[in-house]
């Protein structure tokens, strides 16, 4: 004689608790929390942030008869080159772009370089008025830099910096953002590491650079990609250093472009202008977006 056994109660209650609740899944006040908590805010991003950016890329490469029209078009009709040749010819194009290469990348490496290696020492080594000199980097992070716009242009002109490279490099290369922001992170690494190390008998300069830089490249990423930024965009400084067309950067030569051109015939031109500028820290920010997406996820799971 066969016996069953009876099913637990409990069992039932599980199985149907795990199944999915389809009803309130597709419930009226379910779906609108999720269009108006969710979808919108990424839809109103998209048309805020990429929107005005595909019709800048769009727009350079457009004729003028295209732009400027009562019925414009999202697309060229009729795609053409011109407006970035009228940038070449108006402006000497390479030398500039070449100018913004080497003062974005030097200036970039060595206030990376300064930021990195200052956190460390106000973090891991005893230096006296450490506390000072942070207070100090948090003032300095206060300031506009306009501020010390006459006295760095005084000092670089009496230093014969005028119309160099190095004139405009010179005074930015303290970064009390990176500094400020390498050292709270540094404070949060592990001390067994470095006690570790100190058994070892590893000095400061491997204790930097073969424990708290590899552990700390997210961060360093996000230090890097804000300064590179920021000096490839830099305008005031440059335009206020140099008068001379063959030292000038990127940003500082469109601006002479946009003093050329006055009419409705300039907006292809400096769309295309625009896109110059921007290209390349497009293509800065996909090289380094795992870094910065690990760095703002670090210590969500342990």
């Amino acid at each position: 004689m066969s016996t069953t056994t009876p099913q637990a109660p409990h069992a039932a209650t599980a199985r149907r608790r795990s199944a999915p609740d389809w009803t309130k899944a597709f419930s009226p006040r379910n779906l609108a929390d999720t269009l108006l908590a969710g979808y919108l805010p990424i839809v109103v991003a998209l048309l805020i942030i990429v929107l005005p950016l595909v019709w800048m890329i769009s727009s350079s490469f457009k004729p003028v008869n295209e732009i400027v029209t009562l019925a414009p078009d999202f697309l060229p009709q009729n795609p053409t080159l011109e407006n970035y040749e009228t940038v070449d010819r108006r402006i000497p194009l390479l030398t500039v772009l070449q100018n913004s290469i080497i003062v974005t990348s030097v200036g970039s490496a060595i206030k990376v370089l300064l930021a990195i290696t200052t956190a460390y020492a106000l973090v891991f080594i005893r230096v006296p008025g450490a506390n000072l000199i942070f207070l100090g980097i948090l003032v300095a992070l206060m300031v506009p830099p306009e501020v010390s716009m006459l006295p760095n242009f005084m000092t670089i002109e009496a230093l014969g910096g005028r119309n160099t490279l190095w004139g405009i490099i010179l005074p930015g290369l303290g970064t009390a953002f990176g500094t400020f922001l390498l050292r709270q992170h540094f404070k949060a690494l592990p001390k067994e590491l470095f006690e570790a190390a100190d058994l070892d008998g590893a000095g400061h300069f491997r204790k930097l650079f073969q424990i708290a830089v590899p552990v700390s490249l997210p961060a360093i990423s996000t230090v890097a990609l804000v300064t590179i930024v920021n000096e490839w965009n830099s305008f005031l400084w440059p335009l206020i250093i140099t008068d001379s067309r063959d030292k000038m950067t990127l940003p500082v030569a469109l601006n002479q472009l946009r003093s050329v051109e006055d009419t409705v015939a300039s907006y292809g031109i400096l769309m295309a202008g625009a896109v110059l500028v921007i290209v390349p820290m497009l293509i800065i920010f996909a090289m380094l977006q795992r870094y910065i997406v690990a760095g703002l996820t670090q210590g969500a799971v342990k």
